[in-house]
């Protein structure tokens, strides 16, 4: 029997972290941990703006929890403004947060705000995203280099206001294509703990340019099967938004 995906089946191979996002319930504070869930799934972009969350029933079997823990927590995320629940046919709790850009002073304030927490989230990321990128290249097959190609292709074309969510999605998906469940996991909480800092970060078309180079030499690479080249390509990438961020340190 397959397994349902966010809005259809396979949008977008939505499987990127999904099943980690939307596995069993571990914590004793259910509540809590399910919130913390949805939120992921959510800011991340596994489930984007506009799309309706998956059926309850899915949830509760995926998540393990009671429906009314599901219920409590769904409601508290309408609440916070990132879900809104339809009525009728057609009807469902569909994803209406949209991650809006701060100033200057919103950006400074959170990355001191961090610290040397950011450093070593800097630090975190770099290990990680060149390991997950070397092994994506060694095991990647030719289906997975059209779905690559698509991901970074379907970026140019999205509004500014999505392109961050876009932006995890695609190192999400190198991740699961390392097949190493440590690395998806991995990279998952580390776009979480960067994910409302980068997110307030004001976009400016010539760095979305930029980006968008970066984003294809790394899929170039991985798709050449060439693991010391997506290595490169991914440090060039991961290096450049570490060097933004530290810059704003001072």
């Amino acid at each position: 029997m397959s397994k349902e995906r966010p809005e259809g089946r396979e949008r977008e191979r939505a499987a990127v972290p999904y099943d980690l996002i939307f596995g069993p319930v571990r914590s004793v504070n259910a509540f809590e941990e399910t919130i913390e869930r949805l939120a992921q799934a959510i800011k991340l972009g596994v489930v984007a703006s506009g799309t309706r969350l998956p059926p309850e029933r899915e949830l509760v079997t995926r998540f393990q929890i009671s429906r009314a823990t599901l219920r409590e927590a769904i409601r508290a995320l309408e609440q916070a403004g990132y879900l809104e629940a339809h009525r009728g046919r057609g009807g469902g709790t569909f994803v209406i947060y949209r991650p809006s850009e701060g100033s200057e002073a919103d950006v400074r304030r959170m990355i001191h705000q961090m610290g040397d927490r950011l450093l070593d989230v800097l630090d975190f990321r770099w290990a990680i995203e060149l390991a997950t990128a070397e092994l994506a290249a060694q095991r990647i097959k030719p289906s997975d280099s059209v779905w690559l190609h698509t991901l970074v292709e379907a970026m140019r074309a999205l509004p500014r206001s999505e392109y961050r969510q876009a932006d995890s999605r695609f190192h999400l998906a190198i991740a699961e294509l390392s097949a190493s469940r440590s690395l998806v996991g991995a990279v998952t909480d580390v776009h979480m703990k960067l994910n409302d800092l980068l997110a307030s970060f004001p976009i400016l078309e010539a760095s979305l340019r930029h980006s968008d180079q970066q984003h294809e030499k790394i899929v170039k690479a991985i798709s050449s099967r060439d693991p010391k080249r997506a290595r490169a390509a991914m440090e060039e990438h991961v290096q450049a938004t570490a060097n933004l961020l530290r810059g704003f340190l001072g």
